[in-house]
């Protein structure tokens, strides 16, 4: 199996149709791995991991591992996990990799979902450009749809089958990839949406924000995630912008929705960046960083950059939603 030793970030996609294909794939890459002392983490459905810990017997006791379905639970989520998990173990394998086997959950997602978790396949070979991570992504096409599957050969530049590795012809530059998916406008907010005029001064959209949250329902901790959220983007807006911007609030079905939309004075080039907010802080302070928080605080972020315009929709549970009402 070609694993591109010194060369950065390796991404490869596994289509496989039957438990003995997903093993003759996992099984080599993992106990190499662990011969070569390198850190392996396994995240799959708990049915794969079962099998996969059969296998490899007393050496799955030091394979890292976590079901897929909670290793991330939206992109940006499993992004910071993925970078999280190299940064604890990079510095302890040379010139080696860290090893991840990382199957995403297709069946039961909206299409929404699913064009955002195929974004984020694309997204990972611009995102994690700078680790040493050697990156296989499982596909079961048993039970991911055929669209699914095709965009594996379009997100991953290498498939793997067993242990042979062939190019993908169909491979898509990610930025490319990333701008098709977001080809389609934002419907425009409904016309009783809740709507505020921010000029400069934020304190006004912070008490805006708040009095939205409440009258929507929201308390609490979700109340506060949200308020944080908002002002973030609303702060990066008014910052980076001409200082104007326009706030809308409004529900859907499962959704509290928040949208920004400012008058940018930036270029377009930095409007259009298909990962804005994507990418981990670091210590140095970045204009991307309030972007960064409110992808990992919301249900979903969706940005839309013009020449001279951006819009940014949040979404967040709202005070239907079960998950938040939990202790």
């Amino acid at each position: 199996m070609r694993d591109g030793r010194g060369a950065g970030f390796v991404h490869h996609a596994n289509i496989y149709g039957s438990d003995d294909e997903f093993l003759a794939m996992a099984v080599p890459f993992v106990e190499d791995g662990l011969a070569r002392g390198e850190p392996v983490l396994v995240t799959t459905t708990s049915a794969n991991l079962a099998l996969l810990g059969a296998a490899l017997g007393g050496a799955a006791r030091t394979v890292d591992y976590a079901e897929s379905a909670y290793f991330g639970r939206r992109p940006p989520q499993r992004v910071a996990a993925f970078h999280r998990y190299w940064s604890r173990h990079a510095g302890a394998v040379g010139d080696g990799h860290v090893r991840i086997l990382a199957e995403p959950v297709w069946p039961g997602r909206s299409p929404a979902e699913v064009l955002a978790w195929k974004r984020m396949e694309s997204g990972l070979n611009v995102l994690l450009a700078g680790t040493n991570i050697w990156m296989i992504c499982p596909y079961d096409r048993r039970a991911a749809a055929p669209d699914v599957v095709a965009a594996a050969t379009r997100t991953h530049p290498v498939r793997v089958d067993g242990c042979d590795v062939h190019d993908c012809p169909d491979y898509v530059d990610p930025p490319a990839f990333a701008l098709a998916c977001d080809a389609d406008p934002l419907p425009d907010p409904p016309p009783d949406a809740a709507r505020h005029g921010v000029d400069g001064d934020l304190r006004a959209p912070r008490r805006f924000l708040a009095a939205q949250a409440a009258a929507h329902g929201l308390t609490g901790e979700p109340a506060s995630l949200l308020l944080v959220a908002a002002v973030e983007v609303v702060t990066e807006a008014i910052e980076r912008g001409s200082g104007r911007a326009t706030v809308s609030v409004w529900e859907e079905f499962g959704s509290l929705v928040v949208d920004v939309d400012d008058q940018a004075g930036g270029g377009a080039e930095e409007l259009a960046d298909p990962f804005a907010g994507y990418r981990q802080p670091g210590l140095d302070a970045d204009p991307q960083d309030g972007l960064w928080l409110a992808r990992q605080l919301c249900d979903a972020v969706d940005i839309r950059a013009g020449e001279r315009r951006r819009t940014v929709r949040l979404r967040f549970p709202s005070r239907h939603a079960a998950e938040p009402l939990q202790p």
